[in-house]
């Protein structure tokens, strides 16, 4: 009895292993060379919307830093800091990234 079962594992070893040559011929290039135009075609919408993403930012940060210069508050310069470093951080991060994948 345990001849007969590790004479099945054995064949379906073989054959696991015989179906994944057969089907795994080739180096591969192709696969690799199409996953790398996939994600490189991903990287000018991603870099627009983090722009854009940025804008919107800088737009509420704008207002936000208006509302707190009008009502007479002490920490405005702190605020409109914070709201410009994150809409600098956005661009640089984009470009950045952009040109180091690309």
């Amino acid at each position: 009895m345990k001849q007969i079962n590790s004479y099945k594992i054995s064949i379906t070893l073989i054959f696991t292993f015989l179906a994944t040559a057969i089907f795994a011929q080739g180096d591969g290039s192709a696969g690799i060379t199409e996953a790398t135009n996939m994600v490189t075609s991903y990287f000018d919408p991603a870099t627009k919307l983090i722009y854009a993403i940025g804008a919107i930012v800088g737009l509420i940060g704008g207002v936000k830093v208006y509302s707190k210069f009008s009502s007479g508050d002490p920490d405005t310069g702190k605020t409109a800091a914070a709201w410009f470093g994150a809409c600098i951080f956005l661009i640089v991060a984009a470009t950045i990234l952009r040109s180091f994948f690309l």
